[in-house]
């Protein structure tokens, strides 16, 4: 059985069904989790895409003088 790591809540997904890699939702949280090994299942957060984050780290290597 798998168990959300955010809220405990469990995750209703076969194990033997799962490939590593593979993306689960908790239904309860709403977080994303990747399935990083099956034999123990390892669940790993999903860092959500933020543009805003891209755009700093972009500017702030202008900033270093690197032209």
């Amino acid at each position: 059985m798998a168990i959300c790591p955010e809220c405990d809540t469990d995750l209703d997904v076969d194990e033997e069904e799962l490939e590593e890699g593979e993306v689960v939702s908790c239904p309860e949280c709403g977080s994303d989790f990747e399935v990083i090994t099956k034999s123990p299942l390892e669940l790993n957060p999903v860092d959500e895409y933020d543009e805003d984050d891209d755009e700093a780290e972009a500017k702030e290597e202008d900033e270093d003088g690197d032209y």
